[in-house]
């Protein structure tokens, strides 16, 4: 088990004077080679890392605060704190810093920085200065104390020396006796000057005077002299209020009488702090640092002591949610949660979320959605500050829960989420303060970017289909109920509608997909545009601001909902009906448009014109309009000269096809005249030409593609070469090559093989008999032996 006695939390002080938490771990002194001297080690109890490396340096000042704290400074702007867990280990560290510089342990600070001329001032002065003494403890000396303390505010180490002669003597009590005194008299001088003293005493900002000053018998009397502050007329009641005003409820009984103590000194520092102490100036800002420190330590500790005790706050959590606790009971134990909640926000971040995880762990969601379901106002209004805690801490966390609700709940009006929308419709604040508070913190809760947690890849899909499917009804029934025929326009109706409109006009730029099908699937941006005719203006610029933003996204779906709806109707009413007068509303409207012009939105142009241009076209204090319809025949000469192209290509293309046609026929008609001339100048001739023809085609018809074993066609072309003296010559090439000069002078002519045999040949084959082949073998064997070798075909592929 670890040394408990050395364990520390490491803080640090940030520019805006608060201490920032930097871990937990275990402190060591030890000499550091590379810094050449004696330095504090701080090891993180989690890993071991090392969080602080601190030389202690001769000529650094240390101060021990409260018997746990060693805190100093390293730079001119950076401050460290170590919070010991037990007052024997601050110590064991206190007497080894003191050792290294040589100082007395028993002294709460080792030095005080101070600038050269005033370290010489004090070298020059007699020894016996080196301890203030301070006057008797008396009625009639109460000036001269006064001006003692005021004298030595400007000095930091005849602070120093003062502190330590007021704590040696026991001087604060006397005073504070001597208070009692004056007020008995009626003293009002006096008592003018003590204000002085004990306000100086404050500023002397050290932690063993507050110590005192700040005890149960003591800080009451504190607060008494601060009342009389010689600049009013009147003293202040400031005990009053504490002992009668502020009363102090145990909702749960704290058995631990420290923490009770520390619960009330706090309030009580606070107090003065904040409420009775003035602003200090620019040149007394860091009088108080060690106040603040004291309140935020004491804060830490408190929250600490409340988070151990399970006992207590589990008997807490089980009053909160049981049904027999009675109101006004349950009434302070959400208004303690809240509190309690609230006093954690001055915590830092670790310890805030172990704060909050201790909180979940214990059923604080169910709780609250126990409590939020209640009739009491006050009761609601505290748990809404308790769920705004969580959803800023941790808006994954509080997803999480509401949706695992549907499979415990049958009823969509009992979950979380649907309990905070109807408490945001429900406000009976005419200002809606509550409503724009949970407006909000749903907004958090269904935004996106908040939604990339790596632990859960598909948090965004599944949350948005549950609020869609079980809560989005519940968000929109106001707007829908107040659209209708019969409906209200007051100004509280108009303002939770704008809230609303705030909200889907989120959605639309946040969740195009599940957004879009619920605008389509409701009509609802035509339900919405019913609020361009409200009395209210900013209720018609939510409205259209709504449409503004459907638009931005440039999406075709939206368009031709748009188009189909005639959905601009009202929104170019409401511009028409607003006339000449230079507003919002007309400015609004108009950007519309011009955002669609400078877009070039062409469908939506082309809607506008078509059905809206002469409504539109007498405004001409703004040249939008104007442009619409010059985009507008832009684009129709542009679609009229690319019809036109299309229509001289098509024509030209019949053209083509006809002439073509034509040429084929002209072709027939000088074969067919050239062959009566032939038939009419040698008739016997022509007769034998025919008769040669007609073996020729019968040849071809023998010679149509063949089924190859393979299944393939095989083509065969048939020539006729020309004779000379009675001998033929034949040749045989491929088809597709030239074929050379036949011998004799003659040549070889390559036929082509007719386009519609070749089809229909293709279409015969479409299935291969194996057995065939045999028979087309044999068959074509036959075929040889009958033709003559003159018929025989010459070309073969």
């Amino acid at each position: 088990m670890s040394d408990t006695r050395r364990r520390v939390k490491v803080y640090t002080l940030n520019e805006d004077r608060q201490w920032d938490d930097r871990g937990t771990g275990h402190v060591s002194s030890t000499y550091v080679e590379r810094l050449k001297g004696i330095s504090l080690l701080v090891r993180a109890e989690s890993d071991g890392s090392l969080l602080l490396e601190s030389k202690i340096n001769p000529n650094t000042a240390y101060q021990k605060q409260q018997d746990t704290l060693i805190v100093w400074s390293e730079a001119e702007n950076y401050d460290l704190a170590l919070s010991f867990q037990e007052k024997a280990g601050c110590d064991e560290i206190w007497e080894k810093i003191c050792q290294v510089q040589g100082k007395d342990p028993s002294l709460e600070i080792t030095q005080d920085p101070i600038d050269e001329s005033e370290e010489e001032r004090f070298e020059e002065m007699p020894e016996t200065s080196h301890l203030v003494e301070l006057p008797a403890c008396e009625l009639a000396r109460l000036e001269e104390i006064a001006d003692l303390v005021t004298s030595v505010l400007s000095s930091p180490i005849r602070r120093e020396k003062l502190a330590l002669a007021l704590i040696s003597e026991g001087y604060i009590k006397k005073l504070l006796q001597l208070f009692r005194t004056c007020e008995d008299l009626e003293n009002r001088e006096g008592l003018h000057h003590l204000y002085e003293i004990v306000r100086g005493v404050l500023f002397l900002n050290k932690a063993t005077l507050f110590e005192v000053m700040f005890s149960d018998d003591c800080i009451m009397d504190v607060v008494g002299c601060l009342e009389y502050d010689p600049a009013l007329v009147q003293p202040k009641r400031h005990r009053e209020f504490l002992t009668k005003t502020a009363k102090f409820k145990e909702v749960i009984p704290i058995r631990d009488s420290e923490l009770r103590q520390k619960i009330h000194q706090t309030y009580r520092v606070q107090y003065i702090q904040d409420i009775i102490l003035p602003t200090p100036s620019v040149f007394e800002e860091n009088f108080l640092s060690t106040l603040t420190s004291f309140i935020f330590f004491n804060k830490v500790e408190i929250v600490s002591m409340l988070q151990e005790d399970e006992k207590f706050l589990t008997e807490v959590f089980a009053q909160l949610t049981d049904e027999a606790t009675e109101d006004a009971k349950r009434r302070e134990l959400v208004n303690f949660f809240k509190e309690f909640c609230a006093f954690s926000q001055t915590l830092q971040p670790q310890n805030r979320d172990a704060f909050f995880k201790t909180l979940a762990n214990l059923g604080i969601l169910p709780a609250l959605e126990i409590i939020m379901g209640m009739d009491d106002l006050q009761v609601r209004a505290a748990a809404t500050d308790i769920f705004s805690y969580l959803v800023e801490f941790s808006p994954s966390m509080v997803r999480e829960f509401v949706m695992q609700e549907p499979q415990q709940a049958d009823d969509d009006d009992v979950l979380l989420i649907n309990l905070v929308i109807k408490q945001m419709i429900c406000d009976s604040d005419p200002e809606l303060g509550g409503a724009v508070q949970l407006m909000g913190l749903l907004r958090t809760l269904i935004d996106p970017e908040n939604m990339l947690a790596p632990t859960n890849k598909t948090e965004k899909t599944e949350f948005l289909s549950f609020f869609y499917k079980y809560c989005m009804h519940v968000l929109t029934a106001p707007l829908l109920a107040n659209t209708a025929e019969e409906r209200k326009d007051n100004f509280q109706t108009a303002q939770l509608l704008s809230l609303i409109l705030e909200l889907l006009t989120f959605c639309v730029e946040h969740h195009t997909y599940h957004i879009k099908n619920y605008i389509m699937n409701k009509d609802l941006l035509r339900r919405v545009l019913v609020l361009m005719n409200s009395k209210h203006t900013f209720l018609a610029l939510c409205a259209l601001r709504f449409m503004r933003r459907i638009i931005g996204l440039k999406d075709e779906y939206y368009n031709r909902y748009i188009i189909k709806g005639n959905l601009f109707e009202p929104v170019i009413n409401a511009l028409l009906d607003n006339g000449t007068r230079y507003n919002l509303l007309n400015s609004a409207i108009i950007e519309l448009f011009e955002f669609i012009k400078v877009e070039d939105i062409k469908s939506l142009i082309a809607h506008i014109v078509d059905n809206f241009y002469k409504a539109l076209e007498s405004i001409e204090y703004v040249q939008t309009f104007k442009g619409l319809k010059g985009r507008y025949e832009q684009e129709k000469a542009r679609q009229s000269r690319s019809l036109t192209r299309y229509r001289r290509e098509a024509r030209s293309l019949e053209d083509d096809e006809e002439m073509w046609f034509n040429d084929e026929e002209d072709e027939d008609d000088a074969d067919a005249g050239v062959e009566k001339r032939v038939e009419e100048d040698f008739p016997e001739s022509y007769g034998k030409f025919l008769g040669a023809k007609k073996v020729k085609d019968s040849e071809d018809k023998e010679n149509l593609p063949k089924r190859t074993p393979s299944g393939s066609f095989k083509f065969t072309f048939s020539h006729s070469a020309g004779t000379t003296n009675g001998s033929s010559s034949t040749s045989s090439k491929p088809a597709s090559s030239a074929s050379p000069a036949a011998p004799n002078g003659s040549s070889a002519k390559v036929a082509s093989l007719p386009a519609a045999p070749m089809v229909k040949a293709g279409l015969v084959g479409l299935v291969d008999y194996p057995d065939d082949e045999d028979e087309e073998d044999e068959e074509e064997d036959d075929e040889e032996e009958e033709l003559s070798p003159r018929k025989r075909p010459r070309l073969g592929s």
